[in-house]
């Protein structure tokens, strides 16, 4: 049993969940241990072939949850109650310790895995998702990584590996989410589909897949794999984690969460995301439809 998400397995496919609905799947420890223990089951079960990630609920996962300070994680990365660097850094880099190289283990199994993403996919849960080898969302999701405004840097990089340069500069730099629809018209994810059509989607994939010998599904993901490595994809993964604790403890950072302590995220998210009028400041056109809802 798992406090975070659920674990099940049906024929040659094992179902992830990501099971905080009521906070819209945000993490929190021990999801990043809890998923990656549900990663070493799926490959370590012969009669899985393929793993799909989904978030129950409304949304895939609204990423970190940082409307605590973000004090669920003072044990790695404080000292007598302020941020300790030297802490932060080891936390942020070591394989056994890092949360990106938890979830990374997605892309390190030999069996492929396929992120099903729906409603809102930001901050940290978009980098989560975009690690898996395959994603299909609803035209209607919503994927953006809102930190790069305040409080943030990216940690798994896939944001930057998966588009061009044009587009990977752009996004890093303004924050903008973008619908499923649009991400797979840029090339973010794999396909888009109306959300009455995406389990069955996601199925029909996995099923594909399942009936390929898992040695070839395992070796033709290797050999992509290892291409992105050669391009530099640990050496962005060490980097982009220790910017982005840099990046929470600047003054304007301490600000925003001086900001969220004292008025609420709602004020935090006024000053951050009015000016350009997107995520909870969206027309309702461009937020995902909250009765889009994924009952595990």
């Amino acid at each position: 049993m798992y406090e975070t998400l659920l674990y099940s397995v049906e024929g040659p496919v094992a179902t992830i969940t990501l099971n905080r609905p009521e906070h819209l799947n945000t993490i929190v420890p021990p999801m990043p241990d809890e998923f990656q223990d549900a990663m070493t089951r799926a490959n370590r079960d012969a009669d899985v072939k393929v793993v799909v990630l989904r978030g129950a609920g409304r949304s895939f996962s609204g990423g970190y949850d940082f409307g605590g300070g973000f004090h669920h994680w003072d044990d790695l990365i404080t000292t007598d109650g302020e941020w300790d660097s030297g802490k932060d850094f080891v936390f942020a880099t070591a394989q056994s310790e890092a949360p990106t190289q938890k979830f990374m283990s997605m892309w390190r199994s030999p069996k492929p895995v396929i992120a099903m993403v729906h409603g809102w996919c930001v901050g940290g849960a978009s980098e989560t998702a975009l690690c898996a080898d395959i994603v299909i969302a609803s035209e209607d999701a919503q994927i953006g990584t809102p930190y790069s405004r305040m409080w943030g840097c990216h940690l798994s990089g896939m944001w930057i590996y998966r588009l061009g340069l044009a587009k990977a500069k752009e996004y890093a730099l303004t924050g903008k989410p973008v619908s499923g629809k649009l991400a797979a018209e840029i090339g973010l994810i794999n396909k888009a589909v109306p959300f009455d059509r995406l389990e069955a989607e996601v199925a029909t994939l996995a099923e594909q897949l399942a009936g390929i010998p898992i040695s070839q599904l395992s070796a033709m993901k290797l050999i992509v794999n290892q291409a992105y490595e050669n391009m530099g994809l640990a050496s962005t993964q060490t980097l982009g984690p220790i910017i982005d604790g840099l990046m929470r403890n600047t003054p304007d950072a301490k600000r925003f969460i001086s900001m969220v302590e004292d008025q609420g995220v709602a004020a935090m998210l006024a000053e951050r995301d009015g000016k350009f009028e997107d995520y909870s400041h969206a027309d309702a056109a461009d937020k995902p439809n909250p009765n889009n809802v994924i009952v595990p």
